[in-house]
This record gives structure tokens, sequence and C-alpha cells, in this order.
């Protein structure tokens, strides 16, 4: 796997189908991408928590950036394994056959942007953090609709109408779990 081909994979179909045919095991991935990776956040987080001020964001410096970052990381990884179950049905409902290999391949790929959206706390701008994670929330969202588009077995090339339906389902349950955990998390 090269970096050419992972930074292709938002933009078209062609890495989707060289990563399928490499049958990448679930717990390989869980343990060589998802497990690294969900490491990313946490740390950072707990970096700028620690070390930044109410200038930040207020209320920033007076948070449990223990339980914070460890409640996170946990949720990050229960999330790779409810995505791929997520990824699995929605695109059965939509009439697209995958296996649940290939939800996992996209459960573990799509969340790449945002998991390495977090160096942007490295740079004490909310601003700049902000328009970061907007950009990797965008290249997430694509990867979804790429994967879809190519994972699915029985694809028709014409139709990107079910593909698009079924990225739609993905992010929006994606989406509500996300805000609902930063709630929780904030609220803490």
């Amino acid at each position: 796997m090269n970096l050419s081909l992972i930074l292709g994979l938002p933009f078209s179909t062609k890495g989707w189908f060289e990563l399928q045919r490499k049958k990448l095991s679930i717990p390989l991935l869980a343990w060589m991408l998802v497990v690294p990776l969900s490491f990313v956040p946490p740390v950072l987080i707990y970096y700028a928590g620690t070390h930044y001020d109410d200038s930040f964001l207020p209320g920033f410096a007076e948070k449990d950036w223990h339980f914070i970052t460890t409640t996170l990381f946990l949720a990050e990884l229960l999330t790779f394994f409810v995505m791929g179950w997520l990824i699995h049905s929605v695109l059965e409902g939509h009439k697209l056959k995958v296996s649940y290999h290939d939800a996992y391949l996209l459960a573990a790929i799509a969340p790449l942007p945002l998991w390495l959206s977090s160096f942007a706390l490295l740079v004490p701008v909310l601003l700049f953090n902000v328009l970061v994670v907007a950009v990797a929330l965008a290249l997430s969202i694509t990867l979804v609709y790429q994967g879809c588009k190519a994972l699915s077995q029985d694809h028709n090339k014409g139709d990107d109408v079910v593909s698009m339906s079924a990225t739609y389902t993905i992010i929006a349950a994606s989406f509500m779990a996300w805000v609902l955990l930063l709630v929780i998390v904030w609220a803490y």
C-alpha cells in the first residue's frame, strides 16, 4: 500500500479495488490501523487541554482531560465495530451487496482524515482547528461515498443515486453519534 493509493481514495474507486483485493483481515485492520490512529486524537486533545488556557476556548483548561480522553479513545474503538456493522446493514438495505470484510475496510479507512486532523491541535488557534476539522469531515464523507460505490459487489456504474443515499444514511448516523459523544464529553 503506497501513499498515492491512500491519497487517491477520496477521489476515485481505483484504490478501493486494490485495497479490496488485498483482503486485509478485520483483526489486522483493527490492530494495525484503527487502534494506533485512535490514540492520536486523545493524546493531542490531552496535550491541548493541559497546555492551553481558556483563551483557546472558554472553560477549556478546567476539564478533566484524563476522563475525556480515555472516554474518547474507548468510543473510537467501539465506533469502528459499530460502523462496520452499520455500513454493512445500510448497504444491504439499499440493495448493494457488500461483505462484512469490505464494510469493516470502509469503517477503518473513512475516519483517517478525522484522526489526522487532530494534529491541528498543535496550533493553539480555534479557527484554524475548526477549518482543519471541516476539511477532514468533507474528506471523510467523500471516502464513505467512494467506498460505498467501489466496495458494493453489484454496483451499477451509471447509478450513483443509491450510493449517495447509502452515504447520506451512514454519515447521518455517524454524525449523530459524534455529536452525542461530544456533548457527553464536554458536559463532564
